[in-house]
């Protein structure tokens, strides 16, 4: 379906970003994935596009903004539903999973706990660490 250019996640904004994401730091995460989404290419410009939603998300849900959450949430499944299971060196299967899991949790009334944060997994596992300088 898509040919996708392999993004490398080991180094730069991408690096930077993955690790602030995986620290809770999701404003941070967020402007680092844009500095790479705005020289991207198609597919991938629309791929960081939906990872940023979700960061941006979150960032929404820590400042306690829920419709913000479930707005950017259902945005970024919309773009990210149009990827295969892996896509540009992420497994976005399960991160679509715990997606619909967040936006479920947060329109049951009476509002459920949310799940943890999904995790954006690499295909290569451990090929970022959180605690590389």
């Amino acid at each position: 379906m898509f040919q996708s250019v392999p993004l490398d996640w080991t180094y730069g904004e991408l690096f930077e970003g993955l690790r602030c994401y995986r620290s809770g730091a999701f404003f941070e995460c967020h402007e680092h994935w844009e500095l790479v989404w705005l020289a991207a290419q198609e597919p991938e410009k629309t791929f960081l596009q939906g990872l940023i939603q979700v960061a941006a998300s979150f960032h929404h849900f820590q400042r306690g903004n829920c419709v913000g959450t479930i707005s950017l949430l259902r945005a970024a499944l919309r773009r990210l539903d149009k990827y295969p299971e892996v896509f540009a060196g992420i497994v976005v299967a399960p991160l679509r999973v715990a997606i619909r899991s967040w936006i479920e949790a947060l329109e049951t009334i009476p509002q459920s706990s949310p799940p943890p944060f999904p995790q954006v997994q690499l295909t290569v596992p451990g090929a970022v660490s959180s605690n590389r300088s």
